[in-house]
């Protein structure tokens, strides 16, 4: 799965850390994440919606390798 975390996360000129500290997860989660080596429970994914104020949708979406 792909996702927009990091440019997202750089339009509001946050770390890595401010964004873990934010989700009350690791620096090292965050990194996973964006980095598509981990994919998040629905809580977390619930959590970085409402923080980034977007869709689910708009976060996450299909590798093209995976349809």
């Amino acid at each position: 799965m792909r996702n927009a975390i990091r440019d997202l996360r750089g339009a509001l000129g946050w770390t890595q850390a401010d964004l873990a500290e934010r989700l009350d997860v690791s620096r090292q989660t965050v990194n996973a994440l964006e980095t598509g080596k981990y994919d998040p429970s629905l809580p977390l994914a619930f959590r970085l919606s409402r923080l980034l104020a977007r869709p689910i949708e708009d976060l996450f979406f299909p590798d093209p390798e995976d349809q």
